[in-house]
């Protein structure tokens, strides 16, 4: 269980990181809580995990890179697990992260087979196998007639999504016919009524993290939406994305659109996730760039793939929005997703997780060099400051680790005071680089926080303050 508990986990924990209760430091230090106890096989395939968590979740890259120089695998008497250790570990500190994105990206679906040996047994007695095969078609249509509620509905394979190896599994009802299947070894129907069927949402909810579904919940083809037009995602979910990039962006009781996004200086790659939660296919699907906003293309060169027209029941397909920053800006792109559900034209604004932030790389240097920076940026145009109260608990590691996925690098020994923060990033665009400092201080006693931002654009500084305050 372990084993299998860390090969969904490195595939596919990001989608789940967003709840506090699944965070990425939670899900490391659950598995590796296991390590010491586990066969050498099993821990091998930890490290391969531990070296995906680098890859999806930078803010524990030391944790993880402090356990591979433990001299129990460095020095490890297993070849395999001392192997792994030393070239995962140099691979997190060599490899750009462009690189080791590629080489952890993840693994595709495996390919449909049929067993080996069904397959001599059909060419020996193909008559037996027609036989069954009729049957099959026989009892399914009669149990169609008679108990057409109960009937689950098979989702479609997805093609490199996350949801493959899920969708893949759970195609079987959830039980032993899911995983024959895998196996190309699909037993013959049985002759009792079929058991109530999993709603396809229940998959889909599954996946990212959300919950399960009510077993008695009734079935989506009744649902008879009216035509909802601009149908905008909350500003509260988009602050959620500030400091992370993966996650769910988007749901209601027909879809669901998950979002995983990688950036390196002034160019970005976000993977959309759309997800049928109903069994009706939803047709006519198309998205489109929000053109309303004519400043804000100029300042963003965005492409996006094209995606099918045909959704079908319980299925999910990812389409790819290539973004590059020309220039600063202080708005957020958007995209017009289309679709037809029960004959009803539904459209949604989607407003993508990509702000200014996203296009920052950490800055480091010594005390000198950042007092002297800071002394420099003092004119008033230079500078945003906002004195708020805190939103959430303030825990130094929270803080620290929200300053971290925001994009800049957290420098310690640079303030007097242990208690504050001090931050240095860089934002890329495609004809300059503006540096950024940050100094956060927080006063626990009076639920306090005092942001001041500098840096040389006065659109840049104020709406990295600005992001950044909505955090704490």
């Amino acid at each position: 269980m372990v084993k299998v508990g860390g090969y969904i986990l490195g595939e596919f924990g990001n989608l789940i990181a967003g709840d506090q209760r699944s965070s990425p430091l939670v899900q490391f230090q659950l598995l590796h809580s296991k390590y010491p106890l586990c066969a050498v096989s099993t821990r091998s395939l930890l490290l391969s995990t531990y070296v995906k968590f680098i890859n999806l979740f930078p803010e524990i890259r030391t944790i993880i890179q402090d356990v591979l120089m433990l001299d129990s695998n460095l020095r490890s008497s297993d070849a395999e697990v001392q192997q792994r250790a030393v070239e995962y570990l140099q691979m997190s500190k060599v490899a750009t992260p462009d690189v080791l994105a590629t080489v952890l990206e993840e693994m595709p679906p495996f390919p449909e087979r049929e067993s080996s040996i069904l397959a001599i047994l059909k060419k020996k007695k193909p008559s037996a196998f027609k036989n069954e095969s009729d049957e099959k078609k026989e009892g399914k249509m009669t149990n169609g007639e008679n108990n057409a509620a109960a009937m689950p509905t098979a989702s479609p394979p997805t093609t490199l999504t996350s949801s493959a190896f899920t969708d893949a599994i759970t195609s079987g009802g959830g039980g032993a016919g899911g995983i024959s299947d895998l196996l190309g070894l699909e037993a013959p129907a049985s002759s009792s009524a079929p058991a109530a069927a999993v709603p396809a949402s229940n998959v889909l909810l599954d996946i990212f993290g959300a919950g399960e579904a009510s077993a008695t919940e009734p079935s989506d083809m009744s649902f008879k939406p009216e035509a909802q037009e601009n149908f905008t995602g909350s500003d509260t979910n988009i602050k959620k994305f500030v400091c992370k990039n993966n996650g769910i962006i988007f749901e209601n009781d027909i879809i669901q659109i998950g979002v995983k996004a990688e950036f390196a200086k002034n160019m970005g790659r976000v993977a959309l996730y759309y997800g049928n939660k109903t069994q009706a296919s939803l047709s006519d699907v198309s998205t489109a760039l929000d053109t309303s906003n004519a400043e804000l293309l100029n300042e963003l060169n965005i492409q996006t793939a094209p995606v099918g027209t045909l959704l079908a029941a319980g299925a999910q397909v990812q389409q790819l929005v290539k973004v590059e920053c020309v220039q600063d800006f202080t708005d957020i792109p958007a995209l017009i997703v289309s679709f037809t559900y029960a004959g009803v034209p539904q459209r949604i604004r989607l407003v993508l997780p990509i702000t200014i932030n996203k296009f920052q790389t950490v800055a480091e240097m010594t005390q000198q060099d950042f007092f002297a920076r800071w002394k420099a940026l003092s004119q008033p145009t230079q500078e945003a400051q906002q004195i708020f109260k805190a939103q959430y608990p303030m825990d130094s590691e929270q803080v620290k680790t929200k300053l971290i996925g925001f994009g800049i690098g957290v420098m310690g020994g640079i303030d007097p005071n242990p208690d504050n923060f001090v931050c240095g990033g860089i934002v890329h665009t495609r004809t300059q680089q503006i540096g950024i400092l940050v100094r956060l201080e927080p006063n626990k006693a009076a639920e306090m926080y005092r942001l001041t931002v500098r840096g040389s654009k006065e659109l840049v500084v104020g709406k990295v303050c600005e992001l950044l305050s909505e955090q704490f």
